[in-house]
């Protein structure tokens, strides 16, 4: 009897293991191929202002200049809320994720099963980091974009509308000490990432709601910059 049922168990294993080989695959190779599918490719922009796209390799940032006649970014992400406390910087990054990633996990190092497991279910919060920059330089990581002022204004609403707000409509700030940078800091956002709703999700999601260019859908940030390439 426990010999048939040792069997049994790694049958079951055998078709455990192959079930999640197989979801992965399909996973992967349909990040691939939509990834390469372009939404707005045909669209024209106005040279309004200029915005960029920004990854270290792994996550995109939507990165915008801290104040336009449009908006004041600084009366959504607070100076003073950084290490550096910097009022001469010209940009800011958003980049939304999962909460526990950002604050749990400063390098891959660090990851801890139970946070990817969370994440990946989206059985936890998300969070958006800001970081801001005196000046950004072109390269293979970084994508500048010129829009006109309508389209900036969808995506100042896509980014705001990623806020958690209190009774005020004001942004909440995470009050921790997680800082990637001396210019950086944490919010509370909307929303929970999964495994279809990635970080890059929403930086493709943010280009779409401006008319610019992006994936049908990515999960990674090779999908929104195979589009912005030279």
């Amino acid at each position: 009897m426990g010999y048939i049922n040792f069997k049994s168990f790694l049958k079951v294993l055998k078709i455990f293991i192959l079930s999640l080989m197989g979801f992965i695959l399909l996973y992967l190779a349909s990040a691939f191929i939509l990834s390469r599918i372009a939404i707005n490719g045909h669209l024209k922009s106005k040279d309004d202002l200029t915005i960029y796209i920004l990854t270290n390799g792994v996550h995109t940032d939507i990165v915008v200049p801290v104040k336009t006649a449009v908006v004041d970014w600084t009366q959504w992400v607070k100076f003073e809320h950084t290490k550096a406390k910097d009022t001469t910087v010209q940009f800011v990054a958003f980049g939304w994720g999962d909460k526990g990633f950002y604050l749990e996990t400063p390098t891959w190092a660090e990851l801890k099963w139970s946070v990817a497991f969370k994440a990946a279910f989206a059985l936890s919060t998300s969070a958006i980091h800001a970081s801001f920059y005196h000046q950004l330089k072109e390269s293979e990581n970084c994508k500048s974009i010129r829009i006109s002022n309508g389209q900036y204004q969808q995506l100042v609403q896509y980014i705001q509308k990623s806020f958690k707000t209190d009774q005020s409509g004001q942004s909440i700030h995470i009050g921790t000490d997680a800082h990637y940078s001396m210019h950086d800091a944490f919010y509370e956002a909307v929303g929970r990432y999964h495994l279809f709703k990635t970080c890059n999700t929403w930086a493709n999601n943010a280009l779409k709601s401006c008319g610019q260019k992006a994936s049908l859908w990515t999960a990674f940030d090779t999908g929104i910059f195979y589009h912005y390439g030279e």
